[in-house]
């Protein structure tokens, strides 16, 4: 063997032991793992069905409410307090009582006035006889009529001084302003009040006012004459109100808009002050079709449902209408009779295998 071939064979030698470490070292397939890929591989595709449950759709009735929190206020409501000032010298109501419009309720010291006004009236006959002696002398032209404008002035002026002590009289009595219930009285006889002192609180319960506000989304549908419900703690049954006026502009800070309704309470259950909850309708439709809320699926600016269809889960897109807290009405995109999905809605696909566990 010469040099020339003794290199050759080395060579060659060299180069497959570099090719078979190359090769040893490439990945080979592993059979057991590739049978174990197949079988996850077909137990997924069995397991792509969802349990679901599902509605038949039909009509009913669906209403159309406001649903906000109101307060109970008084009809005429007035802290009563004297006109002038002086010592109390009787109060003449009861706690609590019933009164009537125009009934005394207290009173100050007003001797000093009633002295003066008895002063005054036993002016006023002789003032009186002497403008009829005027009279008659100025017909017989007795006297001037200067002096018969002259006494009948004197006159005028002495009862316009009798009508301002007698004004000043009145102004020492406290009476009720309407008909209502009169609260705890502040004040005991023998005290001094001025205009500042309130000696009690009195209230007109019949009928009660129910404020509230609304968003301003429904200022609009929000007129006098619109009925509504109430409820209020420790009552099972709703009372029934209806609104008399609104406020003439929204609240800036709010964003709502106040309104008021009247409640009779002729037997005076109520009380004014109790917070309500308020349910006003606005609109009722009998023949509605009605889906629960939580079948929806928003997407892109536009609502979608999935309906059951030949083991598949099939989306539909609709356009709703009324909301209320758990039901949505459809007025396009669904039919009596179809079936809807109504759980696991986030994780249904276009056709994809549905099981229905629950159908109502």
């Amino acid at each position: 063997m010469n040099k020339k071939a003794k290199w050759t064979l080395v060579g060659l030698i060299v180069a497959g032991l570099v090719g078979w470490g190359i090769y040893s070292q490439m990945p080979k397939e592993n059979g057991e793992l590739a049978d174990a890929e197949k079988v996850v591989t077909n137990k997924t595709k069995t397991k792509q069905k969802l349990n679901v449950n599902a509605v038949v759709i039909k009509t009913g009735k669906i209403t159309d409410e406001i649903q906000v929190t109101g307060l109970l206020l008084p009809d005429e409501e007035v802290d009563l307090s004297f006109e002038t000032s002086g010592k109390v010298v009787s109060i003449d109501f009861q706690e609590g009582a019933r009164v009537k419009q125009g009934q005394l309720l207290a009173k100050v010291n007003d001797r000093q006035l009633q002295a003066e006004l008895k002063r005054l009236k036993a002016q006023e006959k002789l003032a009186q006889d002497r403008v009829y002696r005027q009279r008659v002398l100025l017909q017989k032209d007795a006297v001037s009529q200067e002096a018969y404008e002259q006494v009948k002035t004197e006159y005028a002026t002495l009862q316009a001084e009798i009508d301002m002590v007698l004004a000043q009289i009145d102004l020492t009595e406290l009476r009720a302003p309407f008909d209502g219930i009169i609260g705890l009285r502040q004040i005991s006889v023998g005290a001094y009040a001025s205009p500042s002192t309130v000696v009690s609180k009195l209230t007109r319960v019949t009928p009660l006012k129910v404020e509230f506000s609304v968003p301003e989304r429904y200022a609009a549908d929000i007129q006098p004459g619109i009925g509504l419900d109430f409820s209020v703690d420790g009552y099972l049954k709703p009372f029934q109100a209806k609104v008399y006026a609104k406020e003439s502009a929204i609240d800036r800070n709010t964003h709502t808009l106040a309104v008021r309704a009247t409640y009779p309470n002729t037997n005076g259950r109520l009380t004014p002050g109790r917070y309500t909850s308020i349910r006003l309708k606005k609109e009722e439709i009998d023949d509605a079709i009605a889906i629960p809320a939580e079948a929806i699926v928003p997407e892109m600016g536009k609502d979608k449902v999935f309906l059951y269809r030949s083991g598949k889960a099939q989306p539909v897109e609709i356009k709703t209408g009324i909301r209320t807290e758990s039901q949505v009405q459809v007025l396009k995109g669904l039919q009596v009779g179809d079936t809807l999905i109504v759980s696991g809605t986030l994780q249904l696909r276009t056709d994809l295998p549905v099981i229905l566990d629950r159908v109502d």
